[in-house]
C-alpha cells in the first residue's frame, strides 16, 4: 500500500501525523506539568525553573495532604459513591436506552423530546434543595447517587447504539422464539452493547469521583465528605494560613503552592490509572454511539 500512495498522499499523512503530535502535546504537558510540580520545589515553580521535569524534590506537599486524618474515611466515600452511583446511573440509563430504541414504543417521539428538554431546563438549585429536603435525602448517602443520576447526553448516545448497531433482525427473531422484552435486553442487547457500557461507566465514574458541590450543599456530617471536599478544604486552609501568620509566610506560601499541585494529582490518579485499561472500549463505543441521532 506504501507503494501506491502518491506524494500528495505523504504530504498529506505526514501534515496529519505533525498535527496529531502536537495536539498530544498540548494536551499531555500541563498533566505532565502538575504532576513534576507535585514533586518540585515550589520555589522553583513560582521563579519559572521547572518546565518540565521535577526541580528540587520536595514531598512536603504530600506530606501534608496525606497528614489529614480524614483523608483514608473520605476516600472511601468517593469509592463508594462512585461504584454505588454509576451502577445505579448505569441501570437507569440502559433501561430507558433500550426502551427508546424500540421503534414500536408508543410516544417514543415525545418521549425523546421531554428527555432533551430537561438538557436546557432545570428547576435551579434552591427548588431541587427543597425537592432533596422534601424526600428526606438532606445529609444522607443517597443525595450523592439519586439526584442527577441519569445523564441525558448519555442516555441519547446510548439509544443511539442500540438503535444502529443491533440488527433489527435479531429481535425479529428472539420475539418468534417467544423471548419477552426482559430476556431480550439481557440475553441479546447487554452482550453486544460490551462497548458502550464501558463507555458509560467511564462517563458516569468521572462524574461521580469528581462530584463536590453536591456534598458541598447538601451533607453536613464531615464523616460522609467525599474526597475532592476534603482535599477543597486543605488546600483552602493552606492558602488561608499563607495570609494570617505573617511570621513565615513565606514557607507558607511555598507550601500552599505545593499543595495546590498535589491535590490535583491526588484527585486524578485513580482515573488516570483505570483509563488504560477503558481506552480500547470508549474509542470503539462513543464512535459507534455517536455516528446517527
Amino acid at each position: 500500500m506504501a507503494d501506491k500512495m502518491t506524494a500528495g498522499d505523504r504530504i498529506f499523512l505526514t501534515l496529519v501525523t505533525t498535527f496529531l503530535i502536537f495536539f498530544t502535546i498540548l494536551i499531555l504537558y500541563p498533566l505532565f506539568f502538575i504532576l513534576s510540580a507535585s514533586f518540585s520545589d515550589p520555589q522553583a515553580v513560582l521563579r519559572g525553573r521547572m518546565w518540565l521535569w521535577p526541580v528540587g524534590w520536595n514531598l512536603n506537599a504530600y506530606r501534608r495532604v496525606f497528614s489529614n486524618a480524614e483523608i483514608g474515611r473520605s476516600f472511601f466515600n468517593s469509592v463508594f459513591y462512585t461504584v454505588t452511583g454509576t451502577f445505579f446511573s448505569l441501570a437507569l440509563t440502559t433501561l430507558a436506552a433500550f426502551c427508546l430504541s424500540r421503534r414500536d414504543l408508543p410516544g417514543k417521539t415525545f418521549l425523546t423530546l421531554f428527555f432533551t428538554f430537561t438538557m436546557f431546563f432545570a428547576g435551579g438549585i434552591i427548588p431541587t434543595y427543597l425537592v432533596i429536603r422534601g424526600l428526606g435525602m438532606f445529609n444522607t448517602f443517597w443525595v450523592m447517587v439519586i439526584p442527577g443520576s441519569v445523564s441525558v447526553f448519555n442516555l441519547l448516545v446510548m439509544r443511539t447504539f442500540m438503535s444502529t448497531s443491533i440488527p433489527e433482525e435479531l429481535f425479529e427473531a428472539a420475539y418468534v422464539d417467544g423471548c419477552s422484552n426482559t430476556r431480550i435486553l439481557f440475553a441479546v442487547v447487554l452482550p453486544l452493547s460490551a462497548s458502550i457500557i464501558v463507555v458509560m461507566i467511564l462517563f458516569y465514574g468521572v462524574n461521580y469521583w469528581n462530584e463536590f458541590f453536591k456534598a458541598l450543599i447538601y451533607l453536613k456530617d464531615r464523616f460522609r465528605y467525599p474526597l475532592q471536599l476534603i482535599l477543597r478544604e486543605i488546600l483552602l486552609e493552606s492558602q488561608a494560613d499563607s495570609m494570617t501568620e505573617l511570621e513565615s509566610t513565606s514557607s507558607k506560601v511555598l507550601l500552599s503552592e505545593g499543595i495546590k499541585y498535589a491535590s490535583c494529582i491526588v484527585a486524578s490518579a485513580p482515573l488516570l490509572l483505570i483509563y488504560p485499561f477503558l481506552q480500547k472500549f470508549f474509542e470503539r463505543g462513543i464512535m459507534v454511539g455517536a455516528v446517527k441521532g
